[in-house]
C-alpha cells in the first residue's frame, strides 16, 4: 500500500478543500501554513466533519511535493512524526490552537514511496501534562468493511454481521488494534470514546460508509479496553453516549461501558455432543428442563454471586443427579436491572459480566455438554429497555424501535418494541440468534413473550394500537421475522431447538413454515399450566365440580408440540410458591405437591420445572438471594427432592413416557368420567406395542380401596411409582409392589386390576415381562 493509494482512497477526485475558515479566522498559523484547510479544520475541531478521513491522516501536500500528515490531538503540546524504518523525526506545526497539527514529509523527487503502508509512520505525542507516548495514526488505515459486507448489511442478510460490527481485535498491516463498526444512519458524526482518549469525542471520529455504517481501526487498543460510541445526530439532538449494540462484553452494572473482548480461540471439547446433536430426534427423546436463574440458584458464603466456573463445579453434578436432560438459563445477556431477571436486555451480544468472562461462560457450556446436559438460552427479541445508553433513540432517531408509541411502546413493561419491518433490525436480531448458537454452542432458544410480538393490540385498549395494512390486529412484520428466524436457525444449526412462550390460541406455532406455521419446535402449554394450578389450589372437596379443568387439556394436547411449564413466572409477584398454593394443612400441602409432580411427569408433553421446585420452598422465588437449601434439613422437603429425582429418571428410562408425546397413539383414557371420586386413569404408550404404562391419580385425600381400572392385557402390573410412598414423605399406602390383572372387562378393556388408591397420589404401573 503506497502513499498514492492512500491519497486516492482518502481524497478521491477531491484535490482542494474549501478555504472558508469558520473556526479561527485570525490564526496566523492557518494563513501562513495552509489556508485551504481552514473550514475543514474548523469542522474537525468542533467534531462536526462528516468524513474526518478527508482531512486527517496522510494526504498529498498542496504546498510542496510530499505527504501532509494531519493530526488532531486536543491534549497535545507537541506532535512529532516518526517516519520510515529509521524513525526520521518530523515535528508537526500547530495550525490551530485547539490541537490541530500538520507535518509535511518531503519525498525524493516528489514521488511516493512504494513501500509506504499505514505502519510506515508513527506519532509521538507529548501532552500538556508532560506525558509522552507513541502510537500509529488511525487515519492512515483503510476501511476494512467490504462493499459486499455493506450490501448484505443493508439487505438484512448478513447473518454473521457480529463479525463485522462491534469491536474486534485485529492486526492490520502488522499493527495490532481494534476495529470498530456501528450502524447509525442518521448520525452526523460518530466517535469512539474511552479512557484511551479521555472520553473526548473529538479525537477519534469514525469513517462514514454507505448504508449508514461507521467504522474505524484504532491501533494500540486491545482486549479489556472500555469504550462507547458518542453520536451526534443530524436532527440536532444533544450528544449521546451509547453502548455497543454488538459488543461482546460490558461493565458490571451500574456502569455501562462496553468492553473490548476477543471471544474466538476457546478450545471446545464437546465435539461428540455437537455431532450427536445434529441428528437429535428430539420428538422421541426425553426432554426434562430445569429452568435456572444464574444469580440465585446458589450463592457464596458471603452472599456473592457464583462465577460461571463455580457454577459449573456445583450445578452440573446436581443437574446430573436430579436427572434433568437440559437446563434453560433465564437471560444471560447484559442487562442493567437485576430485578428484570435479564429480560430487559441492553447487550444482546454480551454475556453478562456479573458472573465472569465470555470464555468462562463458554467453558460452562462446554462442561455441560461433556456431562451430557443440553443448554437452552432465554432470548428476548420482543422488547428492549429505554435506558439512555442502550438501543433506544440510538442515533437521535427511532432506529431500532417504531416512532409511533402505538407500535413502538410496550404498555406492560414500559419497554420499546423492535421495528421488525426494517431490514437492518431484522438482521440484528437474526444474527443475534445465530451468534449464541455459533459462538457459544447453545442448544436452543426459548423465545420470550411471543404473544406480545404477534398481536398489535396486545395488552392495549381500543385507540391505543394501529391495525396492519389489511385492517387486522396481527403484526405481519413480526410474524415474518419469527418464521424467518426459525428457518435460518434450523437450516444452519440442525438439532437446535426453538421454543415459543406463547400464551394464546395462535394456530400452528410449532408447525413448519411450509405448512403455514411459525416454525418453532416446541410451544409452552400455558393453558395446561393455568388450569392445572387452579385445580390444585382448590380444596379437594370441591374438585369434583372442576374435573373438566384437568381433562380439558387433552382436547388440544396434540395441536402443538407442547412443553409443560412450571416456570419462574408461577412462583413470583404474589402467586405464591407451588407448595403454598396447595390447600389444607402441611401434610395435605406436601401430598398435593407430590401428586402434582406425578401428574406433571406422566402427562403428554416435554417437561420444564423451575429450579428449587424440588426443595418445596414455602416462600416465593427471590432473584436477590439463594434458594432455600436449608430446607433439605427437614424430611418432607427431602422427600420432594427424592421424588423429583426419581420421576426424572423414570421419565428418561420409560419409552412410554417420552417417545410419543405429540400424538394420540401415545395416550389413551381409561377413566375420565369419575368426577365424584376425582380420579383419572390413562395409558401412556411408546412406539412398540409392549411399551406402555398405566397411570392412576387420586385427587382427594380419601383412600379408595378396591378401585378397579381396566388394562389392555393380562398379567402382573408392577407398581413402579407411588407418590405416597414413605420414601417421599407419604403415608405409605399402596399395592404391595403390584397387582395381577383379572379377566374382568372394565374401561373398554378386556382385563382390569383392583387397586388401593392412596390419598392425594399418583400411581404408575408397568406390565411385568418375563
Amino acid at each position: 500500500m503506497d502513499v498514492l493509494w492512500l491519497w486516492r482512497t482518502k481524497l478521491g477526485s477531491r484535490d482542494k478543500i474549501d478555504s472558508t475558515d469558520s473556526h479561527s479566522p485570525e490564526s496566523p498559523s492557518l494563513s501562513s501554513r495552509s489556508s485551504l484547510l481552514a473550514s475543514d479544520v474548523g469542522l474537525i475541531v468542533r467534531a462536526e466533519h462528516p468524513n474526518p478521513f478527508l482531512v486527517l491522516g496522510p494526504h498529498r501536500s498542496e504546498e510542496e511535493p510530499g505527504v501532509a500528515i494531519r493530526v488532531f490531538q486536543p491534549q497535545a503540546e507537541q506532535v512529532t512524526i516518526l517516519w520510515g524504518n529509521h524513525d526520521e523525526e518530523h515535528p508537526a506545526m500547530r495550525i490551530d490552537p485547539a490541537g490541530f497539527y500538520e507535518a509535511i514529509i518531503p519525498l525524493a523527487g516528489g514521488a511516493p514511496a512504494a513501500e509506504t503502508s499505514p505502519s510506515h509512520y508513527r506519532l509521538r505525542i507529548t501532552e500538556v501534562s508532560g506525558q509522552t507516548y507513541e502510537t500509529y495514526d488511525p487515519y492512515a488505515f483503510p476501511p476494512l468493511l467490504t462493499d459486499y459486507d455493506l450490501y448484505l448489511l443493508g439487505e438484512g442478510t448478513h447473518f454473521q454481521n457480529y463479525e463485522k460490527l462491534g469491536a474486534h481485535v485485529r492486526e492490520v498491516s502488522g499493527v495490532r488494534g481494534v476495529h470498530f463498526g456501528v450502524w447509525a444512519p442518521n448520525a452526523m458524526r460518530v466517535s469512539v470514546v474511552g479512557d484511551f482518549n479521555r472520553w473526548d469525542g473529538r479525537v477519534n471520529p469514525m469513517r462514514a460508509r454507505p448504508t449508514g455504517v461507521w467504522e474505524i481501526f484504532l491501533p494500540g487498543m486491545g482486549e479489556g479496553d472500555l469504550y462507547k460510541f458518542e453520536i451526534r445526530s443530524r436532527t440536532g439532538e444533544m450528544l449521546t453516549l451509547k453502548s455497543d449494540p454488538y459488543g461482546f462484553a460490558a461493565e458490571v452494572r451500574p456502569k455501562s461501558s462496553s468492553v473490548v473482548a476477543a471471544i474466538d480461540g476457546h478450545k471446545w471439547e464437546d465435539a461428540e455432543w455437537m455431532s450427536q446433536r445434529a441428528h437429535f430426534d428430539w420428538q422421541r427423546a426425553p426432554i426434562s428442563i430445569c429452568e435456572l436463574h444464574f444469580g440465585s440458584w446458589r450463592r457464596g458464603p458471603d452472599g456473592r454471586w457464583l462465577t460461571y466456573t463455580e457454577m459449573a463445579d456445583e450445578l452440573i453434578p446436581y443437574i446430573k443427579q436430579m436427572g434433568y436432560t437440559h437446563i434453560e438459563l433465564l437471560p444471560l445477556t447484559e442487562h442493567p436491572l437485576d430485578a428484570s431477571w435479564g429480560y430487559q436486555t441492553i447487550g444482546y451480544f454480551a454475556v453478562t459480566s456479573r458472573y465472569g468472562s465470555p470464555h468462562e461462560f463458554m467453558d460452562f457450556v462446554d462442561r455441560c455438554h461433556q456431562a451430557g446436559i443440553g443448554v437452552l438460552f432465554d432470548w428476548t427479541p420482543g422488547h428492549f429497555p429505554r435506558d439512555a445508553h442502550g438501543l433506544a433513540y440510538f442515533d437521535g432517531t427511532y432506529l431500532y424501535e417504531h416512532a409511533d408509541p402505538r407500535r413502538g411502546s410496550h404498555p406492560d413493561w414500559g419497554t420499546l418494541i423492535f421495528n421488525y419491518g426494517r431490514n437492518e433490525v431484522q438482521n440484528f436480531l437474526l444474527s443475534n440468534a445465530l451468534f449464541w448458537l455459533d459462538k457459544y454452542h447453545i442448544d436452543g432458544l426459548r423465545v420470550d413473550a411471543v404473544a406480545s410480538m404477534l398481536y398489535l393490540d396486545y395488552s392495549r385498549r381500543p385507540g391505543e394500537w394501529l391495525p396492519n395494512q389489511f385492517g387486522g390486529r396481527e403484526n405481519l412484520e413480526a410474524i415474518a421475522f419469527l418464521k424467518r428466524m426459525n428457518e435460518v436457525v434450523h437450516a444452519r444449526h440442525p438439532g437446535v431447538l426453538t421454543v415459543a412462550e406463547e400464551s394464546t390460541a395462535w394456530p400452528a406455532v410449532s408447525r413448519p413454515t411450509y405448512v403455514g406455521g411459525l416454525g418453532f419446535d416446541l410451544k409452552w402449554n400455558m393453558g395446561w399450566m393455568n388450569d392445572t394450578l387452579r385445580y390444585f389450589s382448590l380444596d379437594p372437596i370441591h374438585r369434583k365440580f372442576h374435573h373438566g379443568e384437568l381433562t380439558f387439556s387433552m382436547l388440544y394436547a396434540f395441536n402443538e408440540n407442547f412443553v409443560l411449564p412450571l416456570s419462574h413466572d408461577e412462583v413470583v409477584h404474589g402467586k405464591r410458591s407451588l407448595l403454598a398454593k396447595m390447600p389444607g394443612d402441611d401434610w395435605s400441602k406436601f401430598a398435593n405437591l407430590r401428586l402434582l409432580f406425578g401428574y406433571f411427569f406422566s402427562h403428554p408433553g416435554k417437561k420444564l420445572l423451575f429450579m428449587g421446585s424440588e426443595l418445596a420452598p414455602w416462600s416465593e422465588w427471590r432473584e436477590n438471594a439463594s434458594l432455600d437449601w436449608n430446607l433439605l434439613e427437614f424430611p418432607p422437603h427431602q422427600g420432594i427432592q427424592r421424588l423429583v429425582t426419581d420421576l426424572n429418571h423414570l421419565y428418561r428410562r420409560e419409552p412410554a413416557l417420552h417417545e410419543v408425546e405429540f400424538d394420540w397413539p401415545g395416550f389413551q383414557w381409561l377413566e375420565v368420567h369419575d368426577a365424584d371420586a376425582s380420579v383419572l386413569a390413562f395409558i401412556r404408550r411408546g412406539r412398540r406395542p409392549e411399551d406402555f404404562l398405566v397411570i392412576v391419580c387420586n385427587f382427594t385425600p380419601v383412600i379408595r380401596e378396591d378401585y378397579r381400572v381396566g388394562v389392555p392385557e393380562r398379567g402382573f402390573y408392577q407398581e413402579i411409582m407411588n407418590t405416597d410412598s414413605s420414601f417421599y414423605g407419604g403415608s405409605n399406602v399402596g399395592n404391595g409392589g403390584g397387582v395381577a390383572a383379572d379377566p374382568v372387562p372394565w374401561n373398554d378393556q378386556e382385563s382390569s386390576i383392583k387397586l388401593i388408591l392412596p390419598p392425594l397420589s399418583a400411581l404408575i404401573f408397568e406390565p411385568k415381562r418375563d
